[in-house]
């Protein structure tokens, strides 16, 4: 597998599954009842149904790609042997597995929306998150051993959770600030209040990414800086920091100046300049959540000690 293939699919795998737990997360936490049902306020049921199945398709291109790239196989038809290793004998293997499950859980889960719209986010959030906690086999936690590797594991993991919370919940604003959802002043009301009530959320996201990524770094490279920065890793590592400052800068001026605005301009009855402000500043968040991303799937491949 080439390293730019490598990386690219990795970058739209975790994109992927980031936005099927945290868009499934957001709608337990910021709206509520019939809310929760797709298409009334967010298409849960075509925002799920399109990552579950391309998650499943990346995720079997992926163990394929990796397989041939490790057996040195060219011919498909010979890489069953070696796919049956790869899933019975290795954790990698074991990993994907729960992945697929998972994926198929929240996929069923899909079904119960009209009827049961919590309990079926409940499931797919609980099977989005697995499913996401599942790609820390892929990094660099794998190549641990003992309690490091657990420790090192349980950082990947929160990390990636709480990467995919905000993920999602930025995709989630975005599509709730479009301008063809800013018609009434009830949409714009709900908008406020669940700018209001991922508050408590947001400051937790970011405590949980900021410790992880400093042991996540302890862990793969150490108490040292000036040597790494001399690398390609160092170098990416550095854009990554700065791009989740430019993204904390954006979150606290949603935070402090965009939500308290839109509600105050929900009472003068002048709410849409106020609306159209929040999207902007939710959108540039995204495309940085996406470079980071796209970083991390880059980072992932490479050694702190590769020039």
């Amino acid at each position: 597998m080439s390293d730019s293939a490598n990386v690219v699919l990795r970058f739209v795998l975790y994109v992927d599954l980031m936005l099927l737990f945290g868009v499934a997360l957001f709608g337990l936490y910021s709206l509520k009842g019939q809310e929760r049902l797709s298409g009334t306020v967010l298409p849960f049921h075509r925002l799920s149904t399109a990552t579950v199945g391309l998650g499943a398709l990346l995720s079997v291109a992926g163990m394929v790609l990796m397989v041939r790239a490790m057996s040195g196989e060219s011919d498909v038809t010979e890489l069953r042997p070696h796919l049956e290793m790869m899933l019975s004998e290795t954790d990698t293997g074991l990993a994907w597995a729960v992945r697929m499950i998972a994926l198929a859980v929240a996929g069923l889960a899909l079904m119960l929306n009209p009827r049961a719209p919590g309990i079926s986010l409940v499931i797919a959030a609980t099977a989005g998150g697995i499913s996401l906690a599942s790609l820390a086999w892929n990094g660099h936690g794998a190549m641990d051993e003992g309690s490091r590797r657990f420790w090192h594991f349980t950082t990947d993991i929160l990390h990636l959770l709480a990467a995919g919370a905000w993920l999602g919940a930025l995709l989630a604003f975005a599509l709730m600030a479009q301008p063809r959802a800013l018609q009434t002043e009830a949409h714009i009301r709900l908008l406020a209040r669940a700018v209001r009530r991922f508050e408590l959320v947001g400051a937790l996201v970011v405590l949980i990414i900021t410790v992880t990524g400093v042991v996540n770094y302890l862990f793969i490279v150490g108490p040292k800086l000036d040597e790494v920065l001399l690398s390609q890793y160092g170098v990416l590592l550095a854009i990554k920091v700065l791009l989740f400052a430019g993204m904390l800068a954006l979150a606290a001026l949603n935070r402090f100046h965009l939500g308290p605005l839109l509600e105050r301009s929900l009472r003068e009855g002048q709410y849409r300049v106020a609306a159209h402000a929040l999207r902007r500043s939710v959108v540039v968040e995204m495309a940085a959540a996406f470079l980071i991303v796209g970083l991390v799937a880059w980072l992932g491949t490479l050694s702190p000690e590769m020039e």
